[in-house]
């Protein structure tokens, strides 16, 4: 199979009801999948983390560097690519989020048959619909025990898009900075990402996918629409963060609602965002 019908195969699977509490068999089914994936390439951890008596899971891979066993490994921080599985009720949520996670997948095959310069941790987050709380438990969790991370990228609705000419809208003042269509990705960063925000743009787009970044200052307050993904909570507690996102209902009509399906989507959109991403996480 080539990437996109891979890519295919995993939204085939991850694209169905699947709120926690209104459809928990779909939910669950959908976070065995990820867990029988991610179990390929090493152990998986299982984070639970309780929401008003209910146990939830995040889901973890760990993927060793390219230095391994070697000392200077023991010095290099994660980098953390998480997505959340999750949807919220009346939807099979494909771009929100299941193109996310079907990305993630794919980053997990290819970085564990390839390392890269850092240890990798791949996390599919739970309950992100209900106000970021998977993440926001981890996040926590990791700023209690001290551990530091190279970088935290969120995958936060990769697969849609629209090149019509004022396709994509923008909290003001934006649009007077970024394109009018909605057929790039869009990197968003804390302060502390700038570098990194500008480095993985360039290196995305030599996936012949076009890229757009923006830094915000103070952890996102200044422009909420930034904050809408598991990310938030990472800068919340001074993680250099950033989400990869289509720009969700700032292009596509279809968030959240019943008419977000397989069929709405770019496949091949998808399949260059997930090319770009690898090469620019290659190159951190």
């Amino acid at each position: 199979m080539n990437l996109t019908e891979r890519l295919q195969t995993s939204l085939s699977q991850i694209a169905r009801e699947r709120d926690p509490y209104m459809a928990t068999a779909g939910h669950f089914f959908v976070q065995e999948y990820i867990r029988q994936e991610f179990s390929q390439w090493g152990s998986v951890e299982i984070h639970t983390f309780e929401v008003r008596g209910k146990a939830c899971n995040n889901l973890i891979l760990n993927l060793p560097s390219q230095t391994k066993g070697q000392k200077k490994d023991l010095d290099l921080p994660p980098i953390l690519i998480g997505a959340h599985y999750d949807g919220v009720p009346g939807t099979v949520a494909a771009d929100d989020n299941a193109t996310g996670v079907a990305v993630l997948l794919e980053l997990a095959r290819k970085f564990a048959a390839q390392a890269v310069r850092y240890p990798l941790r791949l996390v599919a987050f739970d309950m992100e619909e209900y106000g970021l709380l998977g993440s926001a438990d981890y996040a926590a969790l990791l700023h209690q025990q001290k551990q530091q991370l190279r970088l935290m990228i969120s995958l936060e609705m990769l697969g849609y898009k629209d090149s019509t000419p004022g396709s994509q809208s923008y909290p003001p003042p934006l649009e007077r900075f970024y394109p009018d269509r909605g057929d790039f990705i869009a990197l968003i960063g804390n302060l502390r990402t700038l570098p990194d925000l500008i480095g993985m743009s360039r290196n995305i787009r030599k996936a012949d996918v076009s890229s757009q970044w923006l830094p915000v200052p103070n952890r996102g307050l200044i422009v909420p629409q930034t904050r809408l993904s598991d990310h938030a909570p990472f800068w919340d507690l001074g993680y250099p963060a950033m989400m990869v996102t289509d720009t969700a209902f700032l292009r596509n009509p279809h968030y959240h609602k019943a008419s977000d399906a397989i069929a709405t989507l770019d496949l091949d959109f998808l399949t260059r965002v997930c090319e770009g991403l690898e090469i620019a996480i290659r190159r951190l």
